[in-house]
């Protein structure tokens, strides 16, 4: 065994097995601040603090970057999302968390409300993407399903998205009460 592989190390360097997540990690933040249009190999591997040769080393073009970021970033949200829901235990408290995601989550984070929307541009045109959204679509009734039948899941989600866009995009400010008020109308036979 050489004194390289020893240490960890080839050819002198040291060994950085958080590479591709840190690429991965990049992408998403160059996403939030440029858009999927100003995610460029260069601009990651920067972001990144990596060399440029690392980008096609782990992933097999920007295509292919994009998809895996993208597939972290929808998990990551519906993980969350079904942590909230799986600790109600009845209707109101399944109402308060669909309010704690709307509020916490869905109003918590720009950053998380650009990525989510640069996801569903690409959806609108590609396939691969949109076989992402609808995966995060499916995950995130089925946590709704736990609690509320299959079509009121239904409605709790697309008003879980359009408000979003509404709170990002509306210039009035709106009383954040009206979420409750919104969740207990679609939740009520």
């Amino acid at each position: 065994m050489s004194p390289e592989a020893a240490d960890g190390t080839r050819s002198g360097r040291r060994n950085d097995p958080d590479r591709r997540d840190r690429i991965i990690d990049a992408c998403l933040d160059v996403i939030a601040e440029s858009g999927v249009a100003g995610a460029s190999h260069r601009r990651i591997a920067a972001a990144a603090g990596v060399p440029l040769g690392s980008m096609t080393y782990h992933f097999d073009g920007i295509d292919d970057l994009l998809r895996q970021a993208f597939t972290r970033f929808s998990t990551m949200i519906s993980t969350r999302f079904e942590e909230r829901l799986a600790a109600a235990s009845d209707l109101e408290s399944a109402r308060a968390a669909v309010v704690e995601i709307i509020r916490e989550d869905v109003f918590g984070s720009t950053r998380e409300f650009v990525l989510s929307h640069e996801l569903y541009t690409l959806a609108a045109r590609e396939p691969a993407y949109r076989a992402l959204t609808t995966a995060w679509m499916q995950r995130s009734r089925a946590a709704l399903e736990r609690h509320f039948d299959v079509d009121t899941a239904r409605l709790l989600d697309a008003m879980i998205e359009g408000i979003s866009i509404h709170r990002a995009l509306d210039e009035q400010v709106r009383d954040e009460a009206e979420i409750a008020v919104a969740v207990e109308r679609i939740t009520t036979p």
